[in-house]
């Protein structure tokens, strides 16, 4: 899924990614279930979106969620919200790529 969302990080170190900017995010969630539920499903995908793209789309990361927004927190928080969630990848721009996977 695609999420427009604005956040800056805070580091430790000096970096432009401090102040406030935005991305174009592009956001893949990869599911599993042993079996399928009563509708031949892994998971919805509609609740999945529902779970993450209506929650962050056009909005202030920091002020959205609970810890510095790096593209490596924002895959692990993704695959928390999903149960059947064990891989998240998080795309903030070209070549710039975190991939989280639950245990």
């Amino acid at each position: 899924m695609e999420i427009s969302a604005s956040h800056h990080l805070a580091l430790d170190y000096e970096s432009k990614c401090s102040g406030l900017h935005g991305h174009n995010w592009t956001i893949t969630v990869y599911c599993k279930a042993r079996e399928l539920d009563r509708n031949g499903m892994v998971c919805d995908f509609t609740d999945v979106k529902r779970r993450i793209r209506d929650k962050l789309d056009h909005g202030n990361l920091n002020e959205l969620l609970p810890f510095n927004p790096t593209a490596e927190n924002i895959a692990r928080w993704c695959a928390d919200q999903i149960p059947q969630c064990y891989k998240v990848t998080v795309q903030e721009s070209a070549g710039n790529i975190a991939t989280y996977e639950a245990d």
